[in-house]
């Protein structure tokens, strides 16, 4: 049943909460925007027992610490454009944290505490990470990541757009769990494509130490 406003309620406990993050790329260059925090949530969905994903702001992860095992509530939007999301729900609102989920520290991997700012993020830098990877290992870390990625393919006609997902761990370089993958291939303008290489990521994240 929806809710006023086109919103649906929602209601479960807590599987993971990682950083809700945009990722720009046009060839060799790629922006991201720090949008907020995505949980997956195994509960009801409009009355219906499902697992579903609902995006929250900043401001509703600083004010809940949502972390692993917490049951929450609230209504959202069902997502208009799923290229720009990988949340089946998002302008989640009336949020409710009915009961706290336990205490498990960061240690050891996959690490389920309280995520960080998104400005900790930003500052840690990230490395590619496999999807099946992610998928199998850390779908509940706190550090791993699935973005949305909009790719300008020519950015003399900035109208040309391709869309897909990827996914980047922000973890410690020293996780048992870590699978880098292949590279990432960037399709330009005239058939052209980029390749990011290893560098990349060893740029990214060369001011941080393997535990780090």
């Amino acid at each position: 049943m929806s809710a006023a406003g086109g919103k649906v309620p929602w209601e479960g406990e807590v599987l993971s909460v990682q950083p809700r993050i945009r990722l720009l790329r046009s060839f060799d260059e790629r922006s991201h925007s720090y949008l907020g925090y995505v949980l997956r949530i195994r509960g009801t969905l409009s009355g219906e027992p499902q697992e579903f994903t609902v995006s929250v702001g900043k401001s509703a992860h600083a004010k809940h610490q949502f972390r692993l095992g917490d049951r929450v509530s609230g209504v959202g939007s069902p997502v208009a454009d799923r290229r720009m999301e990988t949340a089946d729900l998002y302008r989640a609102s009336g949020l409710r944290l009915l009961a706290r989920g336990p205490d498990r520290g960061r240690d050891p991997p996959p690490y389920l505490g309280v995520p960080s700012d998104l400005e900790v993020y930003r500052e840690r830098g990230h490395r590619r990470l496999s999807a099946t990877t992610y998928r199998s290992r850390c779908l509940a870390c706190l550090w791993g990541c699935e973005m949305p990625v909009e790719i300008i393919v020519d950015h003399w006609n900035p109208s040309r757009k391709t869309y897909r997902t990827e996914t980047f761990c922000y973890g410690p370089k020293s996780c048992p769990f870590y699978r880098p993958g292949p590279t990432r291939k960037v399709p330009g303008r005239r058939g052209m494509t980029w390749e990011e290489e290893d560098w990349v990521d060893e740029q990214d994240t060369e001011h941080r130490g393997p535990d780090e």
